[in-house]
């Protein structure tokens, strides 16, 4: 899901049948980010700078290594500047389509979770 940051609109979804790692979905949409949009994603999007240049992703403390106290700072930063991305996924997710089973026919999956959407962003 692609967020508007500026008025918290959504711009664009993807989604697929069962279980994908986001990246996966990403990089399987093909979908053209402007090179001066600065791409905010979590630690889940590891390896996107090889797709967009400009992006921000939050730091891994590896076993042997902590985070220091600057990449804590940093994440703390990333996270701050995610949560209003957050704030529209749970938005959806009240609308119980992906946070229960689907019971319902696959084909109007995306009809019904693009109109979820339209709901959102009228209410904004």
């Amino acid at each position: 899901m692609v967020v508007n940051k500026a008025d918290g609109k959504i711009i664009c979804t993807n989604f697929a049948n069962g279980r994908r790692h986001d990246f996966r979905l990403f990089k399987e949409s093909k979908l053209k980010i402007d090179s001066k949009v600065k791409a905010v994603v979590d630690t889940g999007y590891v390896g996107i700078t090889k797709f967009h240049a400009n992006s921000v992703i939050p730091l891994k403390r590896s076993k042997k290594k902590s985070l220091t106290r600057e990449d804590k700072v940093f994440n703390r930063m990333v996270s701050s500047e995610r949560v209003l991305n957050e704030h529209v996924i749970g938005l959806i997710k009240r609308f119980k389509i992906v946070s229960d089973r689907y019971r319902n026919r696959r084909k109007r999956f995306s009809l019904r979770f693009n109109l979820i959407c339209g709901i959102c962003n009228y209410e904004k």
